[in-house]
């Protein structure tokens, strides 16, 4: 397997955590999205959409979005398993994984925070407040899904590492790096740090990554 990765990707943190989890063997390609590497035709062979993960097999056949390639590493490695062995419990994990995924990291990623400065004239300041609301608005719902349920335990559901899991470390890693403030979300802030205790966490780190600024 080649991995298609940066250190800036929350996508590709979220798959390179799977990877560590299962303890799968790969290979590593470094894209640079500063230099704009992302949106050269040799990317663009392996991912037309010009976005961060991607995932090659040995067969040459490639995967892309990162939910997709979680999920594909969660069958062709069973264990430790990413999902609920019960339908509802993996329609929640789910349901808290795409609370991230689906709804608030795709107003924060380069391509919309680019078209916003350039097309629809926004200032810092106005770039900032749009990633707080996408933030704090998912992290809201997140942090009551949590704190509501009996099946919140040492981590998103119950005391095993999940989808969900990967989500919320991705969210909070977000609010991190555009310096928003967590505090207000006790329940998800504490599972995040226990997360980031985990030496498949701890390994798959952004500021850990080739690249990344000292």
């Amino acid at each position: 397997m080649n991995f298609y990765s940066n250190w800036r990707s929350l996508a590709a943190y979220r798959a390179r955590v799977a990877l560590a989890l299962k303890g799968i063997s790969h290979d590593v390609t470094e894209v640079d999205m500063l230099g704009g590497a992302h949106l050269l035709p040799e990317f663009r062979a392996v991912n037309p959409q010009a976005v961060l993960p991607a995932l090659v097999l040995d067969d040459g056949r490639v995967l892309f979005q990162s939910m997709a390639i979680v999920e594909y590493l969660d069958e062709i490695v069973p264990a430790p398993p990413l999902l609920p062995a019960d339908p509802a419990g993996r329609a929640r994990v789910r349901g808290l994984a795409l609370i991230h995924a689906a709804d608030s990291h795709p107003l924060l990623v380069p391509r919309v925070r680019q078209y916003l400065q350039k097309d629809a004239a926004f200032d810092d300041s106005a770039i900032q407040r749009w990633v707080t609301r996408a933030l704090t608005t998912g992290l809201q719902a997140i942090e009551v899904n949590l704190a509501s349920s009996p099946d919140t335990g040492l981590y998103c559901h119950g005391d095993q590492v999940t989808l969900a899991d990967l989500c919320l470390s991705s969210h909070l890693l977000a609010m991190m790096f555009f310096k928003v403030d967590a505090s207000a979300y006790p329940v998800a802030v504490t599972i995040h740090e226990r997360l980031q205790a985990l030496p498949a966490f701890a390994v798959s780190h952004p500021l850990k990554q080739p690249g990344a600024p000292g």
